[in-house]
């Protein structure tokens, strides 16, 4: 079907672009500046704004609101936007706001991501793909995701804090600091910690063996020595010289502005 399907009860503005094959159920409001790609699919009651372009093939579930005004207090009505990427499944009463000047303009969110309902993606969000956001997870503005991660239930994230590929976040956490690429945290009755290396997730991926074994030493490295941070990382780049995965831990350790998360617990 090249033609978009659309319910007669559907406020559509002129200024909307809509796809092949492109849906849009009962009672939907698409607002003005907003492009929707081919065979997607926004069910009945969704919300999209103004300013918003949304990827082929996504799913977004009724009551869904996308692309409205930045929930902050120095926001003047500048044109700022959503971006979102393809094959992205939006459940019901999420929220993502658009960007403000200061934030760079744009909320940003990649592909093959999946946001179970109640999820509040706010503004100057960067969010990579292929993540998948539990029931309640609540991004403050400025976060970012990088690709890979598992957010749990319940989750919520600090202004500014910054996520690392692959990692992996208990339910009910609430995140101050910089979560290292890899990382497996969870929130205890005691304190928000890290559990060392998030294996499973990445055999999931398919990392080699070897990789995984590497970040394992990386993160001793960080984590069961007497190094300060930049002691660390000095020895990290003694021990795996050219690696991957030390590059990738590095170089997001080099970019924290919050810090990373350094309390340790045991799982055993």
């Amino acid at each position: 079907m090249n033609t978009p399907l659309l319910h007669p009860t559907a406020v559509i503005s002129p200024k909307a672009e809509l796809g092949k094959g492109v849906q849009v159920d009962a009672y939907s409001v698409i607002g003005p500046n907003v492009r929707i790609g081919d065979g997607t699919l926004v069910k009945h009651h969704v919300t999209i704004d103004k300013n918003t372009l949304i990827g082929k093939n996504c799913q977004i579930f009724p009551f869904a609101s996308v692309g409205t005004d930045p929930q902050d207090l120095t926001f003047k009505g500048e044109e700022t936007w959503v971006h979102i990427g393809d094959d992205n499944v939006i459940r019901e009463f999420i929220t993502i706001n658009r960007g403000t000047v200061k934030g760079g303009g744009v909320t940003r969110i990649g592909s093959h991501n999946y946001f179970m309902a109640y999820v509040h993606i706010a503004h100057d969000c960067q969010i990579g793909s292929h993540i998948q956001f539990a029931n309640n997870t609540t991004l403050a503005g400025h976060v970012e995701v990088e690709d890979y991660v598992g957010i749990s239930a319940f989750c919520s994230m600090l202004q500014f804090v910054r996520i690392g590929r692959n990692a992996y976040i208990g339910g009910y956490s609430i995140v101050c600091q910089d979560i290292l690429p890899f990382a497996k945290v969870a929130q205890s009755r005691e304190s928000f910690s890290l559990y060392g290396p998030n294996a499973i997730g990445m055999m999931r991926h398919g990392l080699s063996r070897e990789f995984i074994e590497n970040v394992k030493d990386i993160y001793r490295i960080i984590y069961h020595s007497d190094l300060n941070t930049t002691q660390a990382v000095q020895q990290i780049g003694e021990h795996h010289a050219g690696s991957e995965e030390a590059r990738v831990i590095t170089d997001f350790i080099g970019k924290t502005k919050r810090g990373i998360l350094k309390n340790f617990r045991s799982d055993e």
